[in-house]
């Protein structure tokens, strides 16, 4: 009988040891912007992993202090089992409610790419190059940004361009000074757009400042020493997608030109490290991030 109530406490402790493993993961993964990320959620987690840790201690101090009876291996037992239960149904909870999320934000950007016929796919290739870019860049420098956060914040870029109107989106030809000056609202716009959900405030100034440069000749006039690091990323990104997409006014261009235009824009537009990742990442991988709908060309180019 003490064989079953040990055996039955220690696969408790065990299961309770994966409990707070998973728990810690779960703290993780309500970090980025679908999640919420709020400072309230973030304590109560942690008020809850302290519990478990607790409870954990106290698996082991009776497995090896304690003379415990059947009665309480199964109520100990059955403790772990019930947490485990709830650390699962919440994370498949979280996945069902982030991939509806993915649902709702890629109508509004079709919403979007239906507007303007430039586009075309045009944010959904940003945000793959931006995620692509962001695998190669080493870890240190990449602290404190969130990939779920910034693989949302790329696809909602251009978000703001819902208040530009038809005109200026579908104009043919280049757009006139005064028409730029319009069309340069969109990243306020699109801060103004997301404003509402409180979960986006962190990653707000990494879609209103992606069209800054480094050189402090942006849109708005940021230096570059204070334009977050994630919009650098994102600029990155966009300027890839721009220059190989088809528009309605130019051809697109090929990869190889990208990279060269890329480069001569080191220093000036675009911050110089990460063009330097960026430029060697394989031709292969950065071609691939085209959506359907775009055509990039330079994959059988010599």
């Amino acid at each position: 009988m003490q064989t079953v109530i040990y055996a039955m406490i220690s696969a408790g402790a065990l299961l309770m040891v994966l409990n707070v493993i998973s728990f810690l993961f779960f703290i993780r993964s309500i970090s980025d912007v679908i999640s919420g990320n709020r400072r309230r959620d973030k304590v109560w987690a942690y008020i809850a992993l302290v519990l478990l840790s607790f409870f954990l201690v106290g698996y082991i101090l009776v497995a090896v202090f304690g003379n415990p009876d059947m009665l309480m291996a199964m109520i100990l037992f059955g403790g772990s089992v019930f947490v485990f239960i709830v650390n699962y149904l919440m994370s498949k909870l979280l996945a069902t409610a982030k991939e509806r999320s993915i649902d709702v934000a890629e109508v509004i950007i079709s919403a979007i790419d239906a507007r303007d016929p430039n586009l075309n796919g045009h944010s959904r290739h940003v945000q793959n190059v931006t995620m692509t870019l962001f695998g190669y860049i080493p870890q240190q420098m990449k602290a404190g940004i969130n990939p779920v956060s910034l693989s949302y914040a790329s696809l909602m870029h251009d978000v703001g361009k819902l208040g530009i109107p038809e005109s200026i989106l579908n104009k043919p030809d280049k757009l006139t000074d005064e028409e730029w000056e319009i069309m340069r609202r969109h990243p306020k716009i699109g801060v103004e757009v997301l404003s509402p959900l409180h979960s986006f405030e962190k990653v707000m100034p990494w879609i209103e400042y992606h069209h800054e440069r480094i050189d402090g000749k942006g849109y708005y006039k940021i230096p570059g020493d204070k334009i977050p690091f994630a919009a650098k990323i994102i600029a990155v990104a966009d300027t890839y997608s721009a220059i190989t997409m088809r528009r309605s006014y130019k051809a697109p261009r090929t990869h190889e030109e990208a990279i060269r235009i890329i480069k001569e824009s080191a220093g000036t537009q675009l911050d110089p490290q990460l063009v330097e990742i960026f430029c060697n990442i394989p031709k292969e991988e950065l071609i691939a991030c085209a959506p359907p709908k775009i055509e990039v060309t330079g994959l059988d180019d010599k």
